[in-house]
């Protein structure tokens, strides 16, 4: 019974800290990229520019609604909310094609600062 709590007590932790089972996709960004900030943000215009880019480049992987879905996760989830923008960024531009995501580091790093104001814009 004393193990179960434990267990209990861990999951909500790691459940309110965002250590859950897509949190280390984060894990490996380095400090220089984890501190950055989106010079895109507040920016008038920068939300809808990437709507229009999330719509061509990741709506058809995570859905219309950044929703996900069985293979793809949800854009919406505590993960990304609580990665901050220079982590987003770095993901993007890293991918994990282990895991089906491909690296965007062909697009240029401005619209990949708008996608990601695009995705703040959803909470």
């Amino acid at each position: 019974m004393r193990n179960l709590a434990l267990a209990a007590l861990i999951s909500v932790f790691a459940l309110g800290t965002g250590l859950t089972a897509a949190a280390p996709h984060f894990v490996h960004v380095p400090s220089r990229d984890h501190h950055r900030q989106n010079p895109f943000d507040r920016q008038a215009g920068a939300a809808a520019a990437g709507a229009l880019l999330y719509r061509n480049h990741c709506a058809q992987c995570h859905r219309a609604d950044a929703a996900g879905d069985r293979k793809h996760p949800s854009l919406r989830s505590p993960q990304v909310r609580a990665a901050t923008d220079g982590d987003l960024e770095w993901f993007l531009r890293q991918g994990d094609l282990r895991r089906g995501m491909p690296s965007w580091s062909s697009l240029p790093q401005a619209q990949r600062w708008q996608i990601i104001a695009y995705l703040r814009s959803l909470h």
